[in-house]
């Protein structure tokens, strides 16, 4: 069987689009497609399904990656992760000192702000899509990107909760520049590329997500921490908290200049408007096509497994080993992390790109979801390793668990390219990357309330010495390994070697 068409890489690419252009017409796509490739071979499929795969390869010869342009969107993708985690270390302060939420509240104000922006994120991202399959990639980018800078810059001279809930609502609604990315990310490459674009792209994001709370927190209160150059300047007495939103607005509008003078539109029309020209599709038409609604739950189920661990991790490490944790001091919960974000970013930049070529998208992805529940399960089997004083033992064991652990990670990347190689049209690629989005902010806006209640009733309960959070992670992880092999064939990603030999008639012959 051949591989799976990818309309989306190899039609919508900067250099090549003319040339493409025929092979874009993917016929499964729903009735848009079948207006020009309604004929079939007598294997039933439709005829340019067999010719994609012998074309594929060769284009991707004949087309180096961009790298300027690749490197012009990763450094964009940083905008919303700053935009998001910048706040994080100051905002119980800020809802305590400057909102006048009395202490027993604040908590349930800072969740409420944080979540803000992925609530209304995921409300305004099929519309971002929509608007990105209309008029653009980069009219889009650049206005979100605009808005979410300023937005972010704002934040930080709010003086009443009110203000907190605008500007952030405010930010959320402008984070559509991460569909736009995504979406540009895979027109400007293909079945070649897409790899190593996207393993960039995701150690771009964890750079941000690196780099939001450390400009929030190394420059909040600047006239606190740094009284000799900020002491005397009474705006930043009044406004604590205006230096980290500016700083963090600013490097969101670096992305903005830089995408607005040197980015390139990768959305091609057809110029006469005719018969050949293609309608975008509407959202229900994407959301009907072949494939579709299955990689939607596999992306919020990979999200969901990620943001669970993301949002138990640091309270795990906190709580005493008594009650079920490793008991970790602040210091070294820096350490946990710097370890784990470490081991993820060299998984994403050595590992991916060779272990997607090698073995395919599918196959990678269903090596990470059987790691994952082994993963999940280490950290109350080292917690008995701390009850029981097997201390050496811990320290053996625990970092080869964290580095083997969070090559998991890479199942962020293949989802990514599930859902590009899933998009049924070019001209519907940005919407169903917005529909993915939109599953992924509400994963988002859910699940950290969700499993840290789960944890703190399981200390509570002592329900398993507290593992409880821990059986549940590790029961959703094996339900990941039963959806992973239901990938459809055209998300699939087969390795090229193997991919060319099926084209071939299943003989093994390789093209040249």
């Amino acid at each position: 069987m051949p591989p799976p068409a990818d309309p989306t890489k190899n039609g919508s690419s900067v250099e090549a689009a003319d040339e493409a252009t025929p092979l874009l017409l993917a016929p499964e796509s729903g009735p848009a497609r079948n207006k020009t490739n309604g004929h079939a071979t007598p294997n039933g499929k439709p005829a340019d399904y067999d010719t994609i795969p012998h074309d594929a390869p060769q284009e991707a010869e004949e087309k180096p990656m961009p790298y300027i342009q690749i490197l012009l969107l990763c450094y964009a993708s940083l905008a919303e992760p700053v935009a998001y985690f910048a706040i994080f270390p100051f905002i119980n302060e800020m809802i305590s000192r400057t909102g006048g939420v009395p202490e027993d509240n604040v908590g349930f104000w800072s969740g409420l702000i944080e979540s803000l922006f992925s609530l209304v994120q995921m409300v305004l991202m099929i519309f971002y899509g929509r608007m990105a399959d209309r008029l653009g990639r980069k009219p889009v980018l650049v206005f979100s990107l605009a808005g979410v800078s300023i937005a972010t810059a704002l934040f930080g001279l709010s003086q009443r909760l009110w203000q907190m809930i605008m500007f952030r609502c405010l930010a959320g609604v402008f984070a559509g520049s991460v569909v736009t990315v995504r979406t540009m990310l895979s027109e400007n490459t293909d079945k070649k590329t897409q790899g190593r674009a996207f393993s960039w792209y995701m150690f771009t994001r964890n750079l941000g997500i690196f780099a939001g709370p450390l400009v929030g927190g190394g420059l909040a209160n600047p006239a606190e921490q740094f009284p000799e150059t900020f002491g005397h300047l009474q705006f930043f007495i009044d406004y604590p908290y205006a230096l980290a939103t500016f700083v963090a607005g600013a490097v969101c509008m670096t992305g903005t200049l830089s995408s607005l003078f040197f980015l390139k539109e990768t959305l091609k029309r057809k110029e006469d408007g005719g018969a050949g020209a293609e309608p975008p599709m509407s959202t229900s038409e994407v959301l009907k096509s072949p494939g579709v609604p299955f990689v939607l739950y596999l992306f919020g189920h990979t999200m969901l497994l990620a943001l669970a661990y993301t949002a138990v991790a640091p309270v795990f490490l906190y709580t005493s080993v008594e009650k079920g944790g490793f008991g970790f001091s602040p210091k070294f919960i820096s350490y946990f992390l710097a370890v784990a974000g470490g081991s993820q970013a060299l998984w994403m930049l050595l590992a991916f790109p060779a272990l997607q070529r090698t073995i395919g998208t599918g196959s990678l992805m269903r090596l990470c979801a059987f790691v994952w529940p082994l993963m999940m399960a280490t950290y109350p089997i080292l917690n008995e390793f701390l009850r029981h004083g097997w201390n050496k033992a811990f320290w053996i064991v625990g970092p080869i668990a964290i580095v083997i652990g969070s090559g998991v990670s890479m199942a962020f990347a293949c989802v990514q390219l599930f859902v590009n190689d899933i998009s049924p049209s070019p001209t519907g690629l940005a919407t169903v990357n917005a529909l993915s989005l939109t599953v992924n902010s509400g994963v988002r806006a859910a699940s950290p309330a969700l499993f840290t209640s789960i944890y703190a009733f399981g200390v509570k309960s002592r329900w398993a010495d507290g593992h409880l959070v821990w059986f549940i992670l590790v029961a959703i992880s094996l339900l990941l390994n039963v959806a992973v092999y239901f990938i459809p064939e055209q998300a699939e990603g087969k390795p090229e070697k193997k991919a060319n030999a099926q084209a071939n008639g299943g003989d093994g012959r390789e093209e040249d």
